[in-house]
């Protein structure tokens, strides 16, 4: 930094994967209610810490959507200069994994698998050679493959068998024995039910801890009642909404009353 100094920067993140214009709006809820837990637990702060705003559109198709928060607003044109700095105003990275060809995606090892396997779900990619790519695939760890991998069997529309040939064309042993274990599951007689029914507990559970989870990082408690309530919800739909509601509630007992919703 010039001068010497130090600056605080919060990387917020937002995984959409349906085109919503509002997005700016929810973006800017975000923000504030970060610089109010920033300033509730920091009350001596002079200043608020910067903030940078980043949208994976999980999309097949382009939104030619704006990243501009004011662009939201309805601005008199013969007003523009007069109320010029008048409102809110920022701009929002928008990675949009529909214009980002697979070879194009940057970063980490397991950043890049995941965002490839997000990319190719849309598209019906999934057993595609970006996914399979081995000298991608040796740098991951065990747990990110497992992950990708359950991934696949629970979003796409995979076929069993041609699941089954791209496990075998796999050339090397460490990945080709993690992948088969999983693989082995598809050919067994009488497994595919048990293994659908598996993979739906899992999202079931995932969800659960994802509900729980915003609630906690918001909050920073999550009494032990509602916490079992939200386990006792078997519902993939409702743990959906209960998410959304968790990601906007005012305070734990405004979220509370979502559950009788």
């Amino acid at each position: 930094m010039r001068g010497g100094g130090g600056c605080l920067v919060y990387l917020l993140f937002e995984h959409q994967r349906a085109k919503d214009s509002w997005i700016a709006l929810r973006l800017l809820r975000y923000q504030v209610r970060i610089w109010e837990e920033h300033l509730r637990k920091h009350p001596e702060a002079a200043k608020l810490p910067v903030i940078l705003p980043v949208v994976v559109a999980q999309n097949a198709e382009s939104w030619r959507l704006s990243p501009r928060f004011a662009d939201l607003l309805d601005v008199p044109e013969d007003l523009g200069d007069a109320l010029a700095g008048s409102y809110p105003d920022f701009v929002f990275r928008l990675i949009e994994l529909a214009e980002v060809p697979f070879d194009k995606i940057v970063g980490t090892p397991s950043g890049i698998l995941i965002l490839r396997a997000l990319k190719a779900e849309r598209v019906q990619k999934l057993l595609d050679a970006p996914i399979w790519e081995e000298g991608l695939l040796a740098q991951i760890p065990r747990e990110i493959f497992e992950r990708v991998l359950l991934y696949i069997f629970s979003h796409g529309d995979v076929d069993k068998d041609a699941f089954a040939r791209k496990v075998e064309s796999i050339s090397s042993a460490a990945i080709q024995s993690t992948a088969m274990t999983l693989a082995q599951q598809f050919r067994q007689e009488g497994r595919q039910e048990g293994l659908s029914q598996g993979l739906s507990q899992g999202r079931l559970t995932a969800l659960q801890e994802d509900v729980i989870e915003v609630l906690a990082v918001r909050f920073d408690r999550v009494p032990e009642g509602l916490r079992e309530a939200i386990c006792e919800i078997a519902d993939e739909p409702q743990l959906r909404r209960l998410l959304k509601a968790a990601l906007r509630a005012a305070s734990v007992e405004d979220f509370a009353g979502s559950l009788e919703g």
